[in-house]
């Protein structure tokens, strides 16, 4: 027989601290480069390195992998070499403002350019309202008053001469003039003119004609001459604002004279600021006289007219050391597109370009952005609107009712901005899947997959490399140093954390959680070091503030409410074992699986199946059994049996297939009429051919067993059953390993259905001959066949009598 029982050095793989070349982890340097993750770093290289579309990054992994800290160190460290990325800037486009202009500047001009245009526009104020209140300006525009009042005077000298002359009088009226006769000086009433011959008043009326023809000519001219003399003012005006403007302008050109972009800027500025002078300095006529009205008034032009001239540098990077490297922790859509925001004026609600905001694309803009993938995928809209920028190779900046088409008013639009940066999304590998299949722009987009294992080989020189990442985290948190005990007993628990004595765990949260966690207790016990038994003590106190249920299960076994056989035999009864995840913790459970035939038809039914509480891997591993059975048994006649199986006491769902040997064991006793011990567990899979496969949490089942064992008392007989494929699995707790050092409790390792049959039954499992003779006398198998063949016949007599009997 292969059975294998394993000794208490197959149950845990020790780590020798002996072998460390250190004291304590003050005597190790930091890690260079990122421990166990060749295949990811190598991607992270080239995905940064390469150009092109759509060479963007997917990191995935599971979480405590320290996929986030890896990347993010690696791109700083890169990103360094890089130089900083332009500002980018929006100004007011003098010939439209609801279309903001874009200029594009050195890294740290931006800044400057809004310090010097918020200088340029305090001393305009100032040089202009004093060109305008000079003596010179004064003289020149009254100059153009006199004009003014000359030209309309000539206009009327005329009129008034004739008028004189036929006895009559222009006077101004609240709609224009009105001509009226005098006599001595004097106007003349109604009554007088009624009394005045028909050829006097006949004169008159000629006369009046004549002179309101006349006056409307003049009238005629006076807006056109007002016409002329405002464009005169405002030449004039020009002349002035050129004059005094042009040098301050000037000198900013000269300054930005590199920059052509700039420079036509200020001329548009310049060309604005000479064409609203009155606006710019508040000077034009009208002024509110009420203080309020003039604090309003003051208010609105300082935003509607004064802010015109000013810059937004919506990226500023005139701190930044190399290329940009962001993390958007709340990618919504505003937070990575931006947004135009607006404030209340006289109960509406405005905007300008001041109010654009720049977005987490923008502020990564020549470099990187880090995003969360599950994070960015919850918020409405902002994974399209993500795909929408890197396909278009630029950034529009719109709110979501616009692209939505919900917002029919007009708001701005900024020109866009040009993007060219490298964006990585971290997530699950779940999500990394379900994206592929399910986004067809996804693959075209992020074309660099970056896989962080969970996982790395344990050897010599990977617990060395292990202990330096110990190190530099210990450095990190500011704790207390390690000594080289402490240190292989991280290493011991990596390896179980990884269900893998040959491989350690690269979850580097868990790891920094319990480092942490053992220097809180040596420091409550005054220790300036962390030794052995601080990490286990930490390790023992996770567990049980997270033990509750585990407990609760135990007292319901320990009170026979679960009902658990640890000793005696049984005929179609075996302990079969599971494992529960609640949270960070996962832990084993005994379960009774039961097994009952009678004469039938060849099924086995599965009554967790029927009842619809397995899942579809544990139906598998029932068919399976079935299909083993078929084939070994009853290849040669018809498989006579029906058979039930069952997890009693079991009212949750079951799923996986790490009970089918269990359940086959069960199967064939209750067939052969052979008792099983009680006092063993069985755990492991089983394919057609009878061999027993691996299996998960195989050190939480031992482990569960035990203690149920145990805390009934241990006799010398009790022990679990798993596969030969699961012993390089095993890091059994200390206790477990002692128990079968001291021959208290035993571990079995098998690799085929008939390695355990001796074990559990007494009896010798038996190999069929070569030459078609059968199993050997007094074998289990041989006792299988023969109440198979048995129900055959019988079944077949039965099928015999049936058809014989009369029909009623």
């Amino acid at each position: 027989m292969a059975v294998n029982e394993l000794t208490a050095e197959d149950l845990y793989r020790t780590c020798d601290s002996s072998r460390f070349s250190f004291e304590t982890t003050a005597d190790l340097d930091p890690p260079e480069g990122v421990l166990g993750q060749p295949r990811a770093v190598a991607a992270v290289e080239f995905g940064t390195s390469i150009d092109g579309n759509g060479y963007n990054l997917f990191v995935l992994g599971e979480l405590g992998t320290g996929r986030h800290t890896v990347v993010r160190q690696f791109l700083e460290r890169r990103a360094r070499d890089d130089p900083p990325p332009s500002d980018w800037c929006y100004v007011h486009n003098f010939n439209g403002e609801q279309q903001p202009r874009l200029l594009r500047l050195p890294s740290g001009m931006g800044e400057q350019l809004r310090k010097d245009m918020k200088q340029l526009v305090e001393e305009l104020q100032t040089t202009l309202t004093s060109a305008l209140e000079s003596e010179d300006y004064q003289t020149q525009r009254m100059t153009l008053e006199e004009e003014l009042t000359e030209l309309q005077t000539a206009a009327f000298v005329d009129v008034k001469e004739k008028a004189e002359q036929a006895g009559l009088r222009v006077i101004p009226g609240p709609t224009g003039f009105i001509v009226a006769p005098v006599r001595e000086g004097k106007m003349l009433s109604p009554q007088e003119i009624e009394k005045m011959s028909p050829e006097e008043r006949s004169r008159l009326e000629k006369a009046t004609e004549d002179l309101q023809e006349g006056l409307q000519k003049s009238q005629g001219q006076m807006p056109r001459l007002q016409r002329e003399h405002r464009e005169r003012v405002r030449e004039l005006n020009r002349r002035v604002t050129r004059f005094a403007a042009g040098t301050l302008i000037e000198d900013l050109r000269h300054r930005y004279c590199d920059e052509s972009q700039i420079v036509a800027y200020f001329d548009a500025v310049e060309a604005d600021v000479v064409e609203h002078t009155r606006e710019f300095v508040q000077h034009a006529s009208g002024e509110p006289s009420n203080p309020l009205q003039a604090a309003l008034a003051e208010a609105q032009q300082d935003r509607a007219f004064l802010r015109r001239y000013l810059v937004n540098p919506i990226v500023n990077n005139s701190e930044t050391q190399g290329a940009p490297v962001i993390h958007e922790d709340h990618p919504t859509h505003a937070n990575l597109i931006g947004r135009i925001e607006h404030f209340a004026q006289f109960g509406s609600l405005v905007t300008d370009f001041h109010l654009i905001r720049a977005g987490a694309l923008h502020r990564a803009n020549g470099g990187y952005l880090i995003l969360d993938a599950l994070e960015l995928l919850r918020q409405p809209y902002a994974w399209e609107s993500l795909k929408r920028a890197l396909r278009a190779g630029q950034l529009k900046i719109e709110s979501l009712g616009e692209s939505l088409g919900l917002i029919p008013t007009v708001s701005l639009q900024p020109e866009p901005i040009p993007l060219a940066l490298k964006v990585v999304l971290i997530g699950e590998p779940w999500i990394y899947y379900l994206l592929c299949a399910r986004d067809p722009d996804f693959p075209d987009l992020f074309k660099v997959v970056v896989d962080f294992d969970e996982r790395m080989p344990r050897d010599a020189a990977s617990e060395e490399a292990y202990a330096q990442v110990v190190a530099g985290i210990v450095r990190e948190e500011q704790v207390e140093p390690f000594d080289r005990g402490a240190v292989a007993q991280i290493i011991e628990r990596a390896a179980r954390q990884a269900a893998d004595g040959d491989r350690l765990s690269l979850k580097l949260g868990k790891l920094r959680d319990l480092i942490r966690e053992a220097d809180h207790w040596a420091r409550m016990e005054n220790c300036d070091l962390v030794g052995a038994q601080h990490v286990q003590r930490a390790v023992e106190q996770q567990i049980y503030r997270s033990d509750r249920m585990r407990e609760h299960i135990q007292e319901e076994l320990l009170r026979g409410t679960l009902q658990i056989s640890t000793e005696g035999v049984a005929i179609g009864q075996i302990n079969g074992l599971s494992v529960l995840q609640l949270g960070d913790l996962a832990f084993g459970r005994p379960s009774r699986i039961t097994a009952r035939v009678w004469l039938g038809a060849g099924e086995v039914v599965d009554i967790e199946r029927e009842v619809k509480l397995a899942g579809p891997l544990h139906s598998k591993g029932v068919l399976i059994l079935a299909g083993f059975l078929g084939e070994r048994y009853a290849a040669e006649l018809p498989l006579s049996l029906s058979a039930s199986l069952v997890f009693e006491q079991s009212y949750a769902g079951v799923e996986g297939d790490s009970a089918s040997l269990a359940e086959l064991y069960a199967l064939l006793s209750a067939v052969a009429g052979v008792a099983l011990r009680q006092s063993l567990a069985v755990t492991g899979s089983i394919n057609q051919h009878g061999q027993v496969q691996a299996i998960g949490g195989v050190n939480e089942k031992i482990e569960a067993f035990f203690d149920l064992c145990h805390a009934r008392g241990l006799s010398g007989d009790q022990g679990v059953v798993i596969p030969s494929s699961n012993v390089a699995h095993l890091m059994l707790r200390q206790d477990v390993v002692e128990a079968v050092r001291g021959g208290r409790f035993h571990v079995y390792a098998v690799g085929s259905v008939n390695d355990g049959v001796e074990i559990l039954t007494g009896l010798p499992a038996g190999e069929a001959a070569e030459d078609g003779g059968g199993y050997p006398e007094e074998s289990f198998n041989l006792r299988v066949q023969e109440r198979l063949v048995a129900m055959a016949r019988r079944r077949k007599e039965f099928g015999s009598v049936r058809e014989e009997a009369p029909h009623p």
